[in-house]
C-alpha cells in the first residue's frame, strides 16, 4: 500500500519533466519562423533574427536561476513548479494571439522563464517524493520523460500541419499537456522537507567561479548546452539548404537527433559503470567533433541524418560528466555549483546567437557548423586537459 502510494506522488512529478522538454521545440520553431515571417528580409539578416528565438528562451537561463533558488525557499518545491506551468501555459497562446516575429520572440523569452523555474525546481521535488538508492534511477526516468518530449516534438508539429492545417497548434497542444500536469500535480498531496541552512545568493554562487576547476567546468557547461542547443537549432535549416526539404520534413532532422540522444543517455548508464567518466568523455566528444567536421562538407540527406544521430548520441552524456566532475571537485560547495551549472545552460542563447551572425556572413548553415565546432573543440580541450588547482 505504501509503495502505490510513493508512486501515485512520483508519477505526477515525472510527467512535469515532459513539460521541460517544451524548450527543444525550439529548434524547428525557429525554422519556421525564418520560412513564414522573415522571407521579406535580406539574407543577411534571417538567420541571425530566427536564432534570436533560442537566444531570448536560454537567456533567462542567466536571469533566473539563482532567483529561482530564493524563491523556492520561500514558497516551496511543488508551488514553485505550479508556478512555472501557469507561465508556461500563458506563452503557449502568444503565438495564437498573433504570430508575429516579436510576439514569437515574447512567447520563447516566457517560456524561457517558465522553463528555468521548472528546471531548478523539478529535480528537487522529486526528491521529496522519492528517497535513498531509488533517486538516481528517478532521475534518470525523468530525463528520460524530457527526451521523448524533445523527441515527439517535430511529431506533434507535421500532425498539427496536417490534421490541423496550422503547425502552430502544436502550442495550445503544449498548453493542454500542461494543464494536465497542473491539475494533477496541484491533487497530489506531497510533504516537502524543510529547507536547512542558509540560501545562496548571487554573490556566493558567483564567488565559486573563482575557483580554476570550476570556472572550466562552468565554461564546459555553457559550450555543450550551446552545441545541443546548435544542432537542435541548425538541423532543419541544414535539411531544408542542402536537401531542398521542407519545413515539416526537415523537422525530423531535430527527431533523429533527440532519438539517438536518448539511446546515448540510455545506454550510458551502463557504460559509465564499467568505464571511468573521464575516459567515456573523451572518447565521445572526440568522435563528435570528427562527425562536426564532416557536417561542414556532407549534403546527402541520408548521411546528414546519420550524422545527426552520432552526434546525438555522443554528446548525450557530456552534461551529467561536466556537472558531476564539478560537484566532485568541490563537495562542501554542491549546492552553490549547482546553481552555478543551471546558471551555464545560458549556453543555449549564445551559441545560436554567433551561429545566425556567421551564417548569414557566409550565407550558408555551414557557419552554423562552425560555431557548434567551435564550442566541441573547447569541450574536447577541457576532456584531455589536466585537472587545474585553484
Amino acid at each position: 500500500m505504501k509503495n502505490n502510494n510513493t508512486i501515485s506522488k512520483i508519477l505526477p512529478v515525472l510527467f512535469g519533466f515532459f513539460v521541460m522538454g517544451f524548450c527543444d521545440v525550439v529548434g524547428i520553431t525557429s525554422a519556421h519562423v525564418k520560412e513564414d515571417l522573415l522571407g521579406a528580409y535580406s539574407p543577411g539578416f534571417r538567420d541571425t533574427l530566427s536564432n534570436m528565438i533560442p537566444v531570448a528562451l536560454f537567456s533567462m537561463f542567466l536571469i533566473f536561476s539563482i532567483p529561482t533558488g530564493i524563491l523556492m525557499n520561500r514558497i516551496g518545491r511543488k508551488k514553485t513548479v505550479l508556478l512555472s506551468n501557469a507561465i508556461t501555459i500563458v506563452a503557449m497562446f502568444i503565438p495564437l494571439i498573433e504570430y508575429t516575429f516579436f510576439m514569437s520572440l515574447m512567447a520563447f523569452a516566457l517560456l524561457g522563464v517558465a522553463n528555468t523555474i521548472l528546471q531548478v525546481s523539478l529535480n528537487p521535488l522529486l526528491q521529496n517524493v522519492v528517497r535513498g538508492d531509488r533517486l538516481t534511477s528517478s532521475l534518470t526516468a525523468g530525463q528520460f520523460v524530457k527526451a521523448i518530449s524533445s523527441f515527439s516534438a517535430p511529431f506533434i508539429a507535421a500532425f498539427a500541419a496536417s490534421q490541423l492545417d496550422n503547425w502552430q497548434y502544436i502550442f495550445p497542444i503544449y498548453a493542454v499537456i500542461t494543464l494536465l500536469s497542473t491539475v494533477w500535480l496541484m491533487f497530489t498531496p506531497i510533504e516537502e522537507a524543510p529547507v536547512e541552512g542558509k540560501a545562496s545568493s548571487f554573490g556566493s554562487v558567483l564567488a565559486i567561479l573563482k575557483d580554476k576547476t570550476i570556472f572550466l567546468m562552468f565554461l564546459g557547461i555553457l559550450f555543450v548546452v550551446g552545441v545541443d542547443v546548435g544542432v537542435n537549432t541548425a538541423a532543419s535549416k541544414i535539411l531544408m539548404e542542402r536537401c531542398g526539404l521542407s519545413s515539416i520534413d526537415a523537422g525530423y532532422g531535430p527527431s533523429v537527433y533527440f532519438a539517438f540522444r536518448t539511446l546515448g543517455a540510455f545506454l550510458g548508464a551502463f557504460f559509465l559503470a564499467k568505464f571511468a567518466s573521464s575516459n567515456f568523455f573523451k572518447l565521445n566528444i572526440v568522435v563528435a567533433v570528427l562527425a562536426l567536421v564532416a557536417l561542414i562538407f556532407v549534403g546527402d540527406k541520408i548521411a546528414v541524418f546519420a550524422i545527426y544521430g552520432i552526434i546525438g548520441f555522443t554528446i548525450a552524456n557530456v552534461f551529467p560528466i561536466i556537472f558531476g566532475m564539478a560537484i566532485q571537485s568541490r563537495p562542501d560547495k554542491a549546492n552553490e555549483i549547482s546553481g552555478l551549472m543551471i546558471t551555464g545552460v545560458f549556453g543555449g542563447a549564445v551559441i545560436p546567437f554567433f551561429m545566425g551572425i556567421l551564417s548569414d556572413l557566409m550565407g550558408s548553415q555551414v557557419g552554423s557548423v562552425l560555431v557548434i565546432l567551435a564550442g566541441a573543440i573547447y569541450l574536447t580541450f577541457l576532456a584531455f586537459s589536466p585537472k587545474p588547482t585553484s
